[in-house]
């Protein structure tokens, strides 16, 4: 069942758009002016798409120049806040964090040494010191992660889905470590796991370790207790492309949690190439 988009009173509340990269940032402010939400865009620089937001109140920021953005979003009466769109993790030297910037992360502490404890803190801060509620994108979009089962034409064998059994263990195993939200199975063998350089330059890391036989199976699973309203496992056309273009013989992704940008397309590409592409039961007990 799709979660409800929210009351009148929801949508009058003025929402602040953290933007990375991709589509998904723009698709929610589509659905603001749909709804006649009131809303303002944070782009951040090195991520978002330059001009996409020409045609709505935004500004750019930089993310270690938090004595800037923190201050604005204030001005602008921001009630509710979403952090949506892939952003490459900077190191301390290259945020170049300023004294507002500096006091956040020395009040984070260890939790910035790993990327959903940064997220859960970073979340914890807007709204214990500004009173900002953190809201999800499944909150705004809604029928974005598939409910389970085989989503094209093609369904797994029994190899492949063996493949995927495995892929459970390991993402399982691994996710105390807060590493990543993918791996690639072949005939039991691990070929790659995602880790900061992401589900895409995993997929082609591994076009390379791929054995004669059937191809390889990509699996996409949140994290085990992972800040979901920040950073939900997301994949669309392209990491369909790229599977088809490195042998993969399907995909796996977690029913529920995994945002499907643009599914009609994700299956009419597998479908094309006899791939699978399929939704599985949570990994989370």
């Amino acid at each position: 069942m799709a979660p409800d988009r929210g009351t009148s009173g929801e949508t009058s509340r003025k929402l602040g758009i953290v933007a990375g990269g991709g589509p998904l940032p723009r698709r929610i402010v589509d659905r603001c002016l749909a709804d006649g939400r009131p809303f303002f865009v944070f782009a951040i620089r090195g991520a978002a798409q330059e001009g996409l937001y020409d045609d709505v109140p935004h500004c750019w920021i930089r993310l270690g120049a938090a004595g800037e953005y923190l201050p604005r979003a204030e001005r602008e009466g921001i009630q509710d806040l979403v952090m949506v769109g892939p952003v490459k993790r900077p190191s301390l030297v290259a945020m170049r964090p300023d004294a507002t910037a500096l006091k956040v992360l020395t009040r984070i502490g260890a939790k910035a040494l790993g990327d959903d404890g940064l997220l859960r803190a970073v979340i914890e801060y807007f709204e214990t010191e500004h009173g900002w509620r953190v809201v999800g994108i499944e909150r705004l979009l809604t029928d974005m992660s598939p409910e389970p089962g085989q989503l094209g034409r093609h369904a797994p064998d029994a190899v492949a889905q063996s493949d995927i059994e495995r892929a459970r263990t390991v993402l399982s195993a691994i996710a105390a470590a807060d590493v990543g939200q993918a791996v690639v199975i072949q005939e039991g063998l691990v070929l790659g796991v995602e880790a900061i350089e992401g589900t895409d330059s995993l997929i082609e890391r591994c076009k390379g370790l791929k054995r004669e036989g059937p191809g390889g199976v990509l699996v996409k699973a949140a994290k085990r207790g992972q800040e979901m309203r920040a950073d939900r496992p997301t994949l669309g056309p392209r990491t369909v492309e790229n599977a088809r273009d490195a042998g993969l013989r399907g995909i796996a992704v977690e029913a529920g949690r995994t945002l499907l940008v643009d599914r009609e397309r994700m299956v009419a590409i597998a479908d094309e190439a006899g791939m699978f592409l399929v939704a599985i039961p949570s990994l989370d007990p």
